[in-house]
């Protein structure tokens, strides 16, 4: 590590892992930890939550994910648009599912909602802790931050940087981060007092203008002037570079409403080699850096965060078998990979110019075959997403859809049955496998078995058995008898009794 934090000679605190940023993705996972019993410090250098709008998106995905912890009751119900985009080119998002298309949820209430969630369950957040100094000796990290009355020191197993695209572990770490730098910009800002009509990705002469009326009264606006370069920044653009933008590609004044937020984000597209060094690990933002198309940044952070949670829980309470948390580089940079590369590619037909408009026709008369528009509109929502499985069952390694299930305790949805957090064993036959309530008792404090009666047709199948991970993706699924067993092993680790 190229810094190296003293420890006092009182020694260091202790957590089994510090999470690093309190933006939604760290929330997320300091939730899940705390699902899988693991002590979690999370460290956020902000002494407030944020007031800024940012990120508005939910995906279908992510939805599920949240109602699968039981988070929708809270968050009420979101506008749904189930029009989205690629490139400004608009689409129909909707896919079968429970969530279809897209749902508009300010950043600050994520942030609220998961927060309240994390800490609810026994996460230990504090606010006004900037993290200065961290060293992996192998054994573990330690980590040094400055906060109110001087500097601490934390010692815990594993750190997990969530601290966003211009991360401070990252840079602590030295961490290889290739990939693009920025070269074109879009400036936006929240504005308080203008009355403009709205635009959606309109493409006008001399550049893009987009704006939004949003609750409240303020109006959000976004402009990029074709050929224009991204500037090189430490600081937010300020408000009159955004009206001089605005006025050259509409020639509208925009000059005389009131700012409640500026910023700027470029087409960068930067990937980490490895999301995972040592005993620290990177998630969202900080694992990977892109241009925040339709909210695809967001949501992949999210994702991230329920794939590393149940791992890095398992890893330090003991219980995870040999390689698992390898499996989160393996998953997760793969999926980020394929995202980063759609929305490299949309950032050409957005920020390009007229030379552009040949491409854009054509994918919008590729839009209209429904093959196509279900493909884009999959990687968009994350509902396509696949993991290595074992078993050639149709679901092997895909989500668990929600089904309505009857079950030997009453009914019951496979959504309900995850909110525990904890894995999922589907017994399918009638009568019922003689061995997996047995085999079940064995791995019972990390996965529930279930007797189902599945209906005429379910996806599930009519026979054998599913096992499902915590994040909700199928395992392993088939009619081998010994494949739960296996597979149990495989993802959960050895049972409490020997087998």
């Amino acid at each position: 590590m190229a810094a190296t934090a003293a420890v006092p000679p009182g020694g260091a605190e202790t957590a089994q892992v510090v999470v690093v940023g309190a933006g939604p993705v760290g929330l997320m996972l300091a939730g899940e930890l705390r699902l899988g019993g693991a002590h979690v410090v999370v460290l956020e250098r902000r002494e407030t939550p944020t007031t800024e709008s940012r990120a508005s998106t939910l995906h279908a995905r992510t939805m599920e994910l949240f109602d699968s912890r039981g988070l929708l009751a809270d968050l009420g119900t979101p506008p749904r648009e189930p029009r989205g985009h690629f490139g400004g080119v608009p689409m129909d998002l909707t896919l079968p599912g429970r969530y279809p298309g897209q749902w508009k949820v300010p950043q600050t209430r994520t942030e609220e909602l998961l927060q309240k969630w994390a800490t609810g369950l026994g996460a230990d957040l504090r606010r006004g802790w900037e993290v200065t100094a961290l060293s992996d000796d192998g054994q573990g990290v330690t980590v040094t931050a400055a906060a109110r009355g001087g500097e601490h020191v934390l010692r815990a197993a594993y750190v997990v940087a969530c601290d966003g695209e211009d991360s401070t572990v990252r840079r602590l770490t030295g961490a290889d981060f290739p990939g693009r730098p920025a070269g074109r910009e879009l400036l936006r800002a929240d504005i308080d007092g203008i009355d403009i009509r709205p635009r959606r990705f309109e493409r006008l002469p001399g550049g893009l203008a987009i704006a939004a009326r949003m609750p409240g009264g303020v109006t959000r606006v976004m402009a990029h002037a074709y050929g224009r370069p991204a500037a090189r920044r430490s600081t937010a653009p300020d408000f009159a570079e955004v009206v001089d933008v605005w006025r050259q590609v509409t020639g509208e004044d925009i000059g005389h409403g009131r700012p409640v937020w500026v910023n700027a984000f470029g087409d960068t597209n930067r990937q980490l080699a490895s999301y995972r060094h040592g005993r620290v690990l990177f998630a969202g933002d900080a694992a990977h850096a892109q241009l925040p198309s339709g909210g695809q940044a967001l949501n992949l952070g999210l994702q991230d965060a329920v794939n590393l949670g149940w791992k890095l829980a398992a890893e330090v309470g003991h219980r995870a078998p040999r390689g698992l948390l390898d499996t989160y580089h393996d998953e997760r940079h793969a999926v980020g990979a394929r995202v980063l590369a759609n929305i490299r590619a949309q950032g050409t037909l957005l920020l390009g110019g007229p030379e552009v408009e040949p491409v854009r026709t054509l994918l919008a008369e590729l839009l209209a075959d429904e093959a196509v528009r279900a493909h884009l509109a999959g990687a968009i929502s994350g509902l396509d997403i696949r993991y290595p499985a074992d078993g050639d069952h149709p679901l092997a390694g895909a989500r668990l859809p929600h089904l309505d299930l009857a079950t030997a305790g009453g009914p019951a949805t496979t959504t309900e049955l995850l909110r525990g957090g904890g894995g999922l064993l589907l017994d399918l036959d009638r009568p019922p496998h003689d061995h997996l309530p047995w085999i079940g008792r064995l791995w019972a404090d990390r996965v529930t078995t279930v007797t189902v009666r599945p209906q005429a047709g379910s996806p599930l199948g009519s026979r054998g058995a599913v096992l499902v991970r915590p994040d909700g993706y199928v395992a392993w699924a088939g009619e081998d008898r010994e494949g739960a067993p296996a597979a149990l092993r495989r993802w959960f680790g050895a049972p409490e009794r020997g087998l």
